[in-house]
């Protein structure tokens, strides 16, 4: 393997043979739905429980919206589900009841194409990672395509995508609970910590899920992770990160070193906190095992600068620094923004519940807060785990909590939005949620 492609175009399954019955129609179920009608697979019926603007462009699909649409599970030969539609959706349940397989989008776009994939799953670091693994190959001169959660569903590319560009793709457990033979000649895990208890039986589901990302590899394939994580099931050849003394990319002597040459020094990375040290380890490695040259690795790490609303340094106002991590919707993920700070902190925390309480956060929050500022539905929660720490400010709202942090923040200190929560009670996604956070630091 060279320049980061396989020596042969990889072999997918076959795709199982229609009607199709799409499930969820806003953007990754609306791409299924428009690839099957342009690629001509026979009768593609869409269903939706609500009425998305994406289902409105859909020619030649059989619409039913408003409706779980389990009724139409006998019409069909195959159901493809977006990763937001649960297994337990009636429309769901009756398939797998009547044996009639499923799959989601991510599975069907990887059967559509031929192209080399690399996959990233986690409970945190994936959009960096994946984002960061696309600057790496562009350094290096290599055709990349990433997809994923980054605003672009894998099923998208089928018919745009360069057959020599490597697909770097994010893969949620949502997407890997119904994976069947997804196989990525390259799958990634960066960590697994509690998440998604609000759609997943347990923690041990929720893992369970996550390393379906290794199961159906060949030796062929190979699998990038953590260095203490243990086994993974599949067949594939293990390249280990961190700092474990026999990892294949290791973090030792303030550098990263792949097979016992250094790569590039740890302060030389642009990313800010020990998490996204992690991801660019996890990053390097997936890159370097795949023939990509240490030297187009090493630029690609100095240049990279993040992505939007993780860890986002928004503006310095008057000597106090205002950072968007909205994207952190979980403990693990605002424990990590804490501790990549060393100037005290004004939190912005909370918004909709997910399952699990935050007293994960207490001796973070208690050794570099300030004061913490509360929103959502999970505000009171936050306060009863949060008791004794810092002061904690009940908020209700972004605006109000943003107003209270500025007020009291003073010069060499920050103001950081890391909820450690999903923002559906008061936003459409951690996407608005940032979005209106930006637009606060600007009104300053």
């Amino acid at each position: 393997m060279s320049a980061g492609h396989p020596a042969a175009p990889p072999r997918r399954p076959p795709l199982p043979e229609g009607p199709y019955l799409v499930v969820g129609l806003r953007m990754a179920g609306a791409a299924v739905a428009r690839l099957l009608r342009e690629r001509d697979c026979g009768e593609v019926i869409g269903a939706d429980t609500g009425a998305p603007e994406e289902a409105a462009a859909l020619d030649g699909v059989e619409l039913h919206l408003g409706t779980e649409g389990a009724e139409l599970a006998d019409r069909v030969g195959a159901v493809i589900k977006s990763p937001g539609v649960p297994r337990s959706a009636p429309a769901i349940a009756a398939a797998l009841e009547r044996g009639v397989p499923v799959l989601g989008e991510l599975e069907l776009g990887w059967l559509l194409l031929e192209n080399e994939f690399v996959a990233v799953t986690g409970t945190n670091g994936k959009t960096t990672t994946v984002e960061l693994l696309g600057a790496i190959h562009r350094a290096a001169g290599v055709p990349v395509e990433v997809a994923g959660n980054v605003g672009r569903p894998v099923a998208a590319l089928v018919g745009s995508a360069a057959t020599d560009a490597v697909v770097v793709c994010e893969a949620s457990s949502f997407q890997l609970e119904d994976a069947v033979a997804f196989a990525p000649e390259c799958a990634v895990l960066l960590n697994v910590t509690e998440d998604h208890l609000d759609r997943h039986a347990s923690v041990e589901a929720y893992r369970e899920a996550k390393l379906r990302i290794f199961a159906s590899q060949g030796e062929g394939d190979l699998a990038v992770v953590p260095g203490s994580f243990g086994a993974i099931p599949g067949k594939a050849r293990v390249v280990a990160f961190g700092e474990d003394d026999d990892a294949t990319l290791a973090l030792r002597d303030g550098a990263l070193w792949w097979s016992g040459e250094r790569v590039i020094g740890a302060d030389e990375i642009r990313l800010r906190g020990a998490h996204n040290l992690e991801n660019a380890l996890a990053a390097s490695g997936a890159a370097l095992a795949r023939g990509i040259g240490a030297e187009a690795v090493a630029a690609a790490l100095r240049e990279f600068p993040g992505v939007a609303h993780r860890m986002e340094d928004v503006a310095e106002i008057a000597g106090v620094l205002y950072v968007n991590d909205s994207k952190a919707t979980n403990v693990d993920s605002a424990l990590h923004a804490i501790e990549a700070f060393d100037a005290p902190l004004h939190l912005v925390l909370g918004g909709s519940l997910k399952g699990g309480g935050f007293q994960g956060l207490r001796d973070a929050v208690a050794e570099r807060c300030r004061a913490c500022y509360l929103i959502g539905e999970a505000a009171e929660r936050l306060a009863a785990d949060l008791e004794g720490t810092v002061p904690l400010e009940p908020c209700e709202s972004l605006e109000r909590a943003f107003a209270a942090a500025a007020e009291a923040a003073e010069p060499g200190e920050v103001v950081l939005l890391s909820p450690a929560c999903a923002s559906y009670d008061q936003f459409r996604d951690f996407e608005q949620r940032g979005e209106r956070f930006r637009a606060l630091v600007g009104e300053l």
